[in-house]
C-alpha cells in the first residue's frame, strides 16, 4: 500500500527544511534527492529532515537518505530528522544513519541542536 510522496523545501532562518510525507522508496527517493539538491537547500550549512509520522521507509528510501547523508558529510552540511517512528529510528540506527543524520524528538529539539 504505497503513499505517493510529497515533498516540500523551506527555510527557519539559515536551516533548509525538507518536509516529507508519503513512502521513502527507491522511486520516490529521486524525489527527496531533487529538493536536497535543489538551489534553496544545497548550498545550506544546515538541513533539517521533517518526516511525516506516517512515513514509511524501506530499504531503496534508506539508500537515497544515505546517498544524502554522504553529500552532506563531505560538505560538512549538519543534517538533522525529527518525526520519523519508533521503528525508524531503529532502522536509522541499526544502519548507522543516526551517525550522520542524528534522530530528535521534535523540531524544537532538532532547531535548537544546530
Amino acid at each position: 500500500m504505497s503513499k505517493d510522496i510529497q515533498v516540500s523545501t523551506s527555510h527557519k532562518g539559515d536551516i533548509a527544511v525538507i518536509s516529507i510525507k508519503g513512502d521513502v522508496t527507491a522511486m520516490t527517493g529521486e524525489v527527496i534527492g531533487n529538493a536536497y539538491q535543489s538551489e534553496s537547500v544545497f548550498d545550506s550549512p544546515k538541513i533539517l529532515l521533517q518526516f511525516d509520522k506516517d512515513c514509511y521507509i524501506n530499504s531503496g528510501g534508506l539508500a537515497a537518505l544515505i546517498d544524502i547523508a554522504s553529500e552532506g558529510r563531505k560538505k560538512e552540511q549538519k543534517i538533522h530528522a525529527y518525526g520519523l517512528s519508533d521503528h525508524f529510528q531503529k532502522i536509522f540506527k541499526m544502519v548507522g544513519l543516526t551517525r550522520c543524520i542524528p534522530i530528535f524528538s521534535s523540531e524544537e529539539a532538532a532547531l535548537e541542536d544546530f
